[in-house]
């Protein structure tokens, strides 16, 4: 599943989406590979729940400033077009399932 995301559809994306997870990474980042697979099986496992999407910094500067992009991985969650949580660092899949599922 292709979760890239370009600087021209993310408020697309986010807009005309209930429930969006941005993740902000960067390829050299260790963590962020980390959380790789979780980000990709819940991007399966949720899609029609969740719009989940990868975002990278090194790729789209404009993106992770106007986002306030400070650390790798940092996961922004929005609900009905605004931004109602942010986690930065790894977080386990029972916690990253957890905080999707309160979105919907």
């Amino acid at each position: 599943m292709e979760t890239q995301l370009a600087h021209t559809d993310v408020r697309n994306i986010i807009e005309n989406n209930p429930n969006v997870l941005l993740d902000f990474y960067a390829d050299w980042c260790g963590p962020c590979q980390t959380l790789l697979p979780t980000i990709n099986k819940l991007a399966d496992e949720l899609k029609d729940d969740v719009v989940i999407k990868k975002i990278n910094v090194d790729e789209y500067q404009e993106l992770a400033s106007e986002f306030s992009i400070r650390n790798i991985p940092t996961l922004i969650f929005f609900k009905d077009g605004k931004a109602t949580d942010r986690h930065t660092g790894l977080i386990t899949e029972r916690n990253l399932r957890d905080k999707i599922n309160r979105l919907k």
